[in-house]
């Protein structure tokens, strides 16, 4: 079971009070900030009429991978936090389309998402009444979604799911103008770390197509031990997120794939596992051109959510 259900009434008011200093309306807050806006259209792909904007790098227009740390849905009307995801994606090459593999929708085997515009998931309850009225009108991926079935072992499940907090939260941000085509794509966490990694891995051919991977979790994420007083995080959380930038720096994907029993501390770092799980689609994802990583965004709110997003080369 997800984590997500264990704050209580006392809890809740406790995290609202501690969230909205600084927080407004999303709309209109990153309007001049738009995915790869700080780059230069080039090359046959920006010739055809296909988005692709980034600087030309040694896989010539291949997508980076990405894993976002999408923390608590009040991101979605933090101009602070916010701003850092906005940041990232204006240096990131514009996608045709975006794959998102959410801690927020587990299911197995590997199920497709909505293929059209239509209203989202406010999975959540109890926060700022602000944060049901956003919208994120992205265009559906229906090409994208009949690609994957090519991808995947086995026949592709389809829902008519809509997107959920863990993809359109951060999604306010990185593409505020909601003109790429979404996808969300489920976590078969019942498949393993293992098998985690091997759905990356299927999924890699997708980047020299334009299309930007992005996982979606926290390295860090336990709710039970929030800090409001805004202090440092415990021993415990710095040491979790240190092993896992750590092992991506080093390249060392045996490491990530085992972190049940190599990670330090996992059970106080994750009391429940699927919002580290996107992390291993996108690390496998991301293994199979090899590449470094990068950290656009680190540090901690709360004291025990971890915000290090990563991005694969």
């Amino acid at each position: 079971m997800s984590e997500n259900n264990a704050m209580n009434d006392v809890t809740r008011r406790a995290f609202l009070q501690a969230a909205a200093a600084g927080a407004t309306l999303a709309g209109g807050l990153l309007a001049t900030a738009t995915w790869g806006s700080g780059c230069a259209p080039r090359g046959p792909a920006a010739e055809a009429g296909v988005a692709s904007d980034a600087p030309k790098t040694a896989g010539g227009d291949r997508m980076p991978v990405g894993f976002v740390a999408h923390g608590a849905p009040t991101l979605a009307i933090d101009p602070g936090k916010g701003g850092d995801l906005a940041r990232w994606a204006v240096d990131l090459p514009r996608p045709r389309a975006i794959l998102v593999i959410s801690a927020h929708w587990e299911e197995s085997p590997a199920t497709a998402g909505t293929t059209r515009m239509q209203e989202l998931l406010y999975d959540f309850y109890g926060f700022p009444r602000e944060l049901y009225a956003l919208r994120y009108p992205s265009p559906g991926a229906p090409e994208l979604a009949a690609r994957l079935a090519s991808l995947v072992n086995g026949p592709l499940k389809q829902e008519d799911r809509p997107l959920d907090h863990g993809v359109w939260v951060p999604l306010l941000h990185m593409a505020p103008e909601a003109d790429v085509p979404v996808l969300q794509l489920s976590l078969p966490s019942h498949e393993g770390p293992k098998g985690l990694f091997d759905l990356g891995r299927a999924l890699a051919p997708l980047r020299d197509e334009g299309i930007f991977i992005l996982g979606s979790g926290n390295i860090v994420h336990n709710l039970r031990q929030i800090d409001w007083s805004g202090g440092a995080p415990p021993a415990w959380a710095d040491e979790f997120d240190q092993w896992a930038a750590e092992s991506l720096l080093a390249n060392d994907l045996d490491a990530l794939i085992d972190y049940r029993t190599r990670a330090p501390g996992l059970h106080a770092a994750h009391p429940t596992e699927e919002h580290f799980q996107p992390l291993l689609v996108a690390a496998g994802a991301a293994s199979v051109h090899g590449g470094t990583s990068t950290f656009p965004v680190e540090g901690f709110e709360f004291g025990s959510i971890s915000r290090r997003s990563v991005q694969f080369g």
